[in-house]
């Protein structure tokens, strides 16, 4: 049995096709975002609207409390029980998201690493970009190479992969364990201008919905710097801004600006993948995107015909 992988970037309208399409092949829908994962982010991380996740079954959506950590391996190991799960229901699954190692997790397998270390992990945080890339560069440029220079988490991986180890990260490439279900992968992706204009009336109907009181309430519990949610794309942000390092109209812009930054990598990053059927929803509804995807699962695997409602 096959599992649907619906990618794409930020905005991309991928939580209302996947709905449409779960709804009509009896399956369920496993998040694979980084940050939808926690509670109490429901509007700075655009979860799912309470109406979509009352149609369809949704999983790792507001599952852990803001201050727990959780990776990549986590989310590997809890998207195949879940899989499992959900198939012993008779029901089929579904993987959406954009965060690209979780991604990443799935179509191309993880390697037997070493478990992460918070200590040197937060030690190696606090170095600039440009630093953890010049040490990768003189012991482990293969990883280098491939890694952009400003991705912070995984130049840190890779690093603290060499200081736990004495190997690079790319000597353990090739070893990594592939998913256990065939993947049928789907990508969403719009128009540049397109894209840019749904993620401003995202950040503006963030703030409408209470963007700024979502933030302020973590800001007081006192999360530390180098937790995730600390360094996720709305509430840094608006985190500096209590810290009176910019006003509210400063902290919008830069929330807009760094969304379509993150935008763009990730539109960078799932075009390197292979096998991707990429669907283009500039000006195209929500049922007709979503019918084509259905129509290529369904082409991938002729038994889905059977549960189709």
């Amino acid at each position: 049995m096959t599992v649907l992988l619906l990618i794409g970037p930020t905005a991309a309208g991928k939580s209302e096709v996947a709905v449409w399409i779960a709804e009509r092949a009896r399956a369920e829908i496993i998040s694979a975002d980084a940050r939808t994962v926690y509670r109490g982010l429901d509007v700075g991380t655009d979860q799912p609207e309470p109406k979509l996740r009352a149609r369809v079954p949704h999983h790792l959506v507001g599952a852990l409390d803001p201050g727990e950590r959780y990776d990549a391996a986590r989310f590997r190991a809890d998207c195949e029980r879940l899989v499992s799960a959900i198939h012993d229901r008779g029901r089929r699954a579904m993987v959406v998201g954009g965060s690209t190692l979780y991604v990443r997790a799935l179509t191309r397998g993880l390697f037997t690493g070493p478990a992460a270390d918070h200590h040197l992990r937060k030690t190696l945080a606090q170095r600039p970009p440009a630093e953890l890339r010049a040490e990768l560069e003189r012991v482990d440029p293969v990883s280098a190479s491939r890694i952009h220079p400003e991705d912070r988490v995984r130049l840190v991986r890779a690093l603290e992969v060499h200081r736990l180890t004495g190997r690079p990260l790319s000597a353990f490439w090739g070893s990594e364990v592939p998913f256990p279900w065939p993947l049928v992968k789907i990508g969403l992706t719009a128009d540049r201008g397109e894209l840019y204009r749904r993620i401003e009336d995202r950040v503006e109907r963030m703030f409408a919905a209470g963007l700024a009181e979502e933030a302020s309430r973590l800001w007081e519990t006192g999360l530390p710097p180098e937790a995730q949610v600390s360094r996720t794309i709305g509430y840094r942000e608006l985190f500096a801004h209590f810290r009176g390092e910019y006003d509210l109209g400063e902290a919008r812009c830069r929330i807009v600006r760094n969304t379509k930054a993150y935008a763009r990598r990730q539109l960078a990053f799932f075009r390197a993948e292979s096998d991707v059927r990429w669907l283009d929803v500039t000006g195209r509804p929500v049922p007709t995107v979503a019918a084509e995807a259905l129509a290529v699962w369904r082409a991938a695997e002729p038994g889905l015909e059977s549960v189709l409602c």
